[in-house]
C-alpha cells in the first residue's frame, strides 16, 4: 500500500490471483489478506471502504483493478506486547555512561545537581548579547579536555567534537573498556553513534566570517572536516579504535535516541558486542542563538533566567539554549557477563515514528508520539501499565509541552502510579544531545531510586494529569522508564529502560 496526500491504492487480484488472496469484510473495513506466498510472511493492510476511483490493468494474464481510497491518519491498533527478549546475545546492557553537562563531566555529581533542583542556566558571557533578545542560555563554563584530547588538536577541534570525544572517552573508562584497564574489545565489534543535530556550528561561523572579511586563502583547510554531523564520532572512533559500525544519525532534538536505538538494533543482529552512542552538541554561539530567536523558539525572561525553563507551567514562554554531550557504553549481555562488567541498567526496546505534519509544530493530537510509545513498548515486550517514570521531552514550549502530554495520556490510561519530569527544567535543552543526557537522567533514577524534580512548576497547566515531581525530588522505586526526545520535522524518538534482572 502506498500513500500520498491521504490517498492510498489498494490492488484487488482477478480470479487468476485469488487462490494467493483473501478478502473479507469487517466493521466497515475491506481488508486484503495475502495468504503466505514465495516465502513471503502473511500481511495485512485495511483501509475505510470509501471508493473514489477504479481502474482496471491487465498485462498477460494478469489483472488488477486499483481502487483510490481516501483514509485519515489513524492511531496504530492495539497489538498484545510480546515477552521480552532472553536471548543473551540479543539483551542489549547499558555497562557505561559519559557526559559533559553544565554541571561538569562527572555522572554522579550530574545527578546530584538534578536532584537537588539546581539550574544550570545563566547569563551568556562567551560573546556580546546585548543585541540579543535572549541573554541566557545553559552555558558551559570550566570545561577541560586535558587526557582526553592532546593539546595542538583540542585547539581547533569544534566544541561539538571535543564534547563527543571526552563523554565518550569517559564512558568506555566507566565500562571498564579505557585505554588502561586489561581487557581488549575485538575493535571489529567495537561501534560508535553518536549524533549532532547542528555539527560543527563553530568552525562554520568562523569559517563563513573568513571567507567574507580575508577571502577563501584564509579558511581553514579543516572547515568541511569540522563541520559535518559525522565528524565527532567519526574521531571517536578513531581515538578508541572503533572498526564496527560507525556513524552519525542528525534528526534535529531526536538525535540521541535514534542513535541509542540504531545502536541496539545493531547488537541484536549480532553486528557489534560493544557500541558508545548518543549525541552532541555545541550551538551557544551567535549563529546558533540568533537563528533559534529568529525562529521564536527561545524564552525572553531575561529578569529571572534560572526560572525561564518552566516545562508544564501555564506561563511558559519557551525553551533555553543550553549543550553538552551524552553517551551510553551498550553492550550485549552475552558479552558483558564474559568479560565480568559491571550492568548498570538494561535497555529493553525503543522506536522512532515521524509525525508528518509540520517542519516546527508538533501534531496538537500527539498522534506521532503516541505510536512512537506504543511501538517501542511493544518492542521491549512491556505494557503501558509496567511503565512508571517518564523523562519526557519537555521543552518549555507553549505547544510541545501539551502536545506531548495528549500522548502520554493516549498511552497510558491511569496515571496514579507514574512520576514524570523534565531535565530541561534545569539544564536548558542541549538539541541532539538532550537525549543522552536525559538518558542518562532516567538510568541514575532507575539505580539510586530517587527521581529529579520539575523545577519552576509556579501555575501548572490543569490539563497535566500525572505527578510531574513539581519542585523537589521524590523517591520512587522505578519498573520501567522511558525517555522520550522530538525534533524539527516531526521527527519522534522513544528509548526504554529498566533495572537488569539476570
Amino acid at each position: 500500500m502506498a500513500m500520498a496526500s491521504g490517498i492510498t491504492s489498494i490492488a484487488q487480484p482477478n480470479a487468476h490471483l485469488q487462490s494467493k488472496f483473501r478478502l473479507s469484510s469487517q466493521n466497515g473495513l475491506t481488508r486484503w489478506n495475502w495468504v503466505q506466498h514465495c516465502g513471503l510472511r502473511a500481511a495485512t493492510a485495511a483501509t475505510p471502504d470509501v471508493s473514489l476511483l477504479s481502474t482496471t490493468v491487465s498485462s498477460g494474464n494478469i489483472s488488477f483493478t486499483h481502487r483510490l481510497v481516501k483514509v485519515r491518519a489513524m492511531a496504530s491498533p492495539a497489538v498484545r506486547a510480546p515477552k521480552r527478549e532472553k536471548d543473551p546475545k540479543k539483551r542489549v546492557v547499558i555497562t557505561g555512561m559519559g557526559l559533559v553537562s553544565v554541571f561538569g563531566s562527572d555522572v554522579d555529581k550530574y545527578y546530584e545537581k538534578l536532584l537537588e533542583g539546581q539550574s544550570g542556566i545563566s547569563y551568556i558571557d562567551r560573546f556580546d548579547v546585548s543585541k540579543f533578545s535572549t541573554k541566557f542560555a545553559g552555558q558551559i563554563r570550566d570545561f577541560s579536555s586535558e587526557g582526553y584530547i592532546d593539546g595542538k588538536n583540542d585547539r581547533r577541534l569544534d566544541d561539538c567534537i571535543r564534547y563527543c570525544i571526552v563523554s565518550g572517552k569517559k564512558a568506555m573508562e566507566h565500562a571498564g573498556l579505557g585505554s588502561e584497564v586489561g581487557y581488549k574489545v575485538d575493535k571489529q565489534r567495537l561501534g560508535a553513534l553518536v549524533g549532532s543535530g547542528m555539527g560543527g556550528l563553530t568552525v562554520f561561523q568562523d569559517g563563513v566570517l573568513a571567507l567574507i572579511d580575508k577571502g577563501p586563502k584564509r579558511m581553514t583547510p579543516f572547515f568541511i572536516p569540522y563541520i559535518i554531523t559525522n565528524m565527532p564520532t567519526a574521531l571517536l572512533g578513531i581515538e578508541i579504535g572503533s572498526m564496527g559500525p560507525n556513524y552519525s544519525i542528525s534528526t534535529a532534538c531526536a538525535t540521541s535516541n535514534y542513535c541509542l536505538y540504531a545502536a541496539a538494533n545493531h547488537i541484536r543482529r549480532g553486528d557489534a558486542d560493544v557500541i558508545v552512542a548518543g549525541g552532541t552538541e555545541a550551538a551557544l554561539i551567535p549563529v546558533g542563538l540568533g537563528g533559534f530567536i529568529a525562529c521564536r523558539a527561545l524564552s525572553h525572561r531575561n529578569d529571572d533566567p534560572q526560572t525561564a525553563s518552566r516545562p508544564w507551567d501555564k506561563d511558559r514562554d519557551g525553551f533555553v539554549l543550553s549543550e553538552g554531550a551524552g553517551v551510553l557504553v551498550m553492550e550485549s549481555l552475552e558479552h558483558a557477563l564474559k568479560r565480568g562488567a559491571n550492568i548498570i541498567a538494561e535497555y529493553l526496546g525503543g522506536s522512532t515514528t515521524c509525525d508528518a505534519y509540520h517542519m516546527t509544530d508538533p501534531r496538537p493530537d500527539g498522534l506521532g508520539v503516541s505510536n512512537c510509545i506504543e511501538r517501542a513498548l511493544r518492542d521491549a515486550g512491556v505494557s503501558p501499565e509496567e511503565v512508571n517514570y517518564i523523562n519526557a521531552h519537555a521543552t518549555s514550549t507553549s505547544a510541545g509541552d501539551l502536545a506531548e502530554m495528549n500522548a502520554l495520556k493516549k498511552v497510558f490510561k491511569s496515571s496514579s502510579e507514574i512520576k514524570i519530569n523534565a531535565t530541561k527544567s534545569m539544564i536548558g535543552h542541549s538539541l541532539g544531545a538532550s537525549g543522552g543526557l536525559e538518558a542518562i537522567a532516567t538510568i541514575k533514577a532507575i539505580t539510586t531510586g530517587w527521581v529529579h524534580p520539575t523545577i519552576n512548576q509556579f501555575n501548572p497547566e490543569p490539563s497535566v494529569p500525572f505527578d510531574t515531581v513539581p519542585n523537589v525530588k521524590k523517591q520512587h522505586e522505578v519498573n520501567i522508564g522511558i525517555s522520550n526526545s522530538f525534533g524539527f520535522g516531526g521527527h519522534n524518538s522513544v528509548v526504554v529502560f529498566a533495572p537488569f534482572h539476570p
